[in-house]
């Protein structure tokens, strides 16, 4: 029996760690890489007598993200207490959201494959709400024993649930990345999946195609999009075979393991009920009026989805282009500074360079877009002069070279320091062309046959002639006119 002979379905749970400076509920720092236990609280630890106070500056992260996406804004939101029992959590429960989460509703518009088979799907979302992290057992480092470090316990998070909208690991890949972009486009979150900044939780399950919804299985703690990947797909054949076999599916917490690319069963699934949810008494409801939800919207950037249909009104740009200059702020950025530099009615000739010879040296030289040693003001400069001719297309990449290796401050000085200002006398080019075809009677002759190949090689010789400093569309032009005489 094939895949097509089964319905795959995803929903994803991603927790994203807001980048505000101190803990949810303490002043704690939220820095990475301190020593373990340097910033734990006595709130974090959960000592007695002490209380929780709540972060503004999380709040106003999860205001930002509900209107990101057009979700509704809960007006009065409540904190719960999550038990269960783990060594990393020191007071026996989390403060999380159940019942009223802050934010509810919204969705997010993924574009998914390439080229003539991409399409555009809308996931929407059930939730996000805040809740603390817990701190982190280590195992690794010990022998026979596990340490605990509990730095990262009451780390604020926006836990964002998805429904079960995804089909395939390439959509839910798709919407992982496109969350990941939107979150740090909006600047709530970092984004460093290596540091645990964005983790995924994906769950997934099998059905006959328009059959009741099958038990589903959740992958926890996927800390790359390979790996999101990887995982679901073995899930997905996993779960098949089982049932193909005349197996049942379980419902479970699993694990992936990158080695051997399986998942592993860690432990059943719980269900709401098993962690006795209820309202924390030590915090008051979250209420956030219509005055608070305005002053976070005047202070939201363009976003992705408007910055792409702007793009294409007033440059022209493709959807594809428009999508690909906006999967981040910062090339997105990088692209607008190029326009401005270069004037809009050559847009597509910066987008075509942004994305492709740019984006190329820095994904070879394994540099981000804020290092690159080209800034957006020389390649407005560079684009420039191939616009007006100062330059062929081919002597632009030299010229990019040595911008890039730092050769010359600007386009222009390379282009005199090296002489590389493009032929366009028509006088000059004809006086290489007559010594071409007087010393290549034979392409001439070959041309004239009707072998276009040979006029072709007519138009190396005179480039090759002129150092490549002949402009090409005058040559080709002249060339002709002269084998047609």
């Amino acid at each position: 029996m094939s895949r097509s002979d089964w319905e795959v379905v995803i929903g994803l749970e991603v927790h994203a760690q807001l980048n505000t400076v101190s803990k949810i509920f303490s002043g704690a720092s939220t820095a990475f890489g301190a020593e373990p236990n340097a910033q734990a609280s006595a709130v974090d630890i959960a000592l007695p007598g002490v209380l929780p106070v709540l972060n503004r500056g999380a709040v106003e992260r999860a205001i930002r993200f509900g209107l990101a996406i057009d979700a509704k804004i809960a007006p009065k939101s409540i904190f719960a207490r999550k038990n269960y029992f783990y060594p990393d959590l020191p007071k026996g429960y989390q403060i999380s959201q159940f019942e009223l989460p802050v934010v509810q509703g919204g969705t997010i518009t993924i574009r998914v494959g390439e080229g003539d088979k991409a399409y555009e799907k809308s996931v929407q979302l059930t939730r996000a709400h805040l809740e603390e992290d817990a701190g982190k057992s280590l195992h690794e480092d010990f022998h026979g024993m596990s340490g605990i470090d509990l730095n990262r316990a009451g780390t604020p998070l926006l836990e964002i649930v998805s429904e079960p909208d995804m089909s395939s690991s390439a959509e839910a890949v798709a919407y992982a990345k496109t969350l990941h972009a939107l979150v740090r486009w909006i600047d709530i979150c970092d984004g460093n999946m290596q540091e645990g900044s964005f983790r995924c939780d994906a769950n997934v399950s099998v059905r006959r195609p328009g059959g009741p919804l099958g038990t589903r299985r959740e992958i926890k703690n996927l800390n790359s999009f390979r790996f999101l990947q990887q995982a679901i797909d073995y899930e997905v054949q996993w779960q098949i075979e089982t049932l193909e076999d005349g197996g049942r599916i379980e419902q479970a917490t699993v694990l992936f393991d990158p080695d051997s690319g399986e998942t592993r069963m860690m432990r059943s699934k719980e269900d709401a009920h098993d962690y006795r949810y209820f309202p924390d008494p030590d915090l008051l409801p979250l209420v956030i009026d219509e005055a608070w939800i305005g002053r976070v919207r005047a202070g939201m950037p363009e976003l992705p989805a408007a910055m792409k249909a702007r793009f294409m009104a007033e440059f022209g740009l493709s959807a594809y282009d428009a999508t690909t200059l906006t999967t981040s702020k910062e090339l997105a950025a990088f692209f607008q500074a190029t326009v401005d530099g270069a004037g809009a009615a050559l847009a597509k000739t910066c987008a075509n360079w942004v994305m492709g010879d740019l984006v190329a040296r820095l994904n070879k030289a394994e540099l981000e877009l804020d290092a690159s040693p080209v800034s957006a003001a020389q390649l407005a400069g560079l684009i420039t002069r191939i616009a007006d001719n100062t330059i062929s297309n081919n002597i632009a990449r030299k010229v990019f070279e040595a911008l890039w290796n730092g050769e010359g401050a600007t386009a222009d000085a390379i282009i005199d320091a090296q002489g590389l200002r493009q032929v366009t006398d028509s006088g000059a080019i004809e006086a290489l062309i007559d010594e071409v075809l007087a010393a290549n009677q034979k392409s001439v002759e070959e041309f004239r046959a009707g072998k276009e190949k040979a006029f072709n090689a007519l138009v190396g010789q005179v480039m090759k002639a002129s150092r490549g400093k002949a402009n090409p569309t005058q040559v080709n032009e002249l060339l002709r006119t002269k084998l047609a005489g």
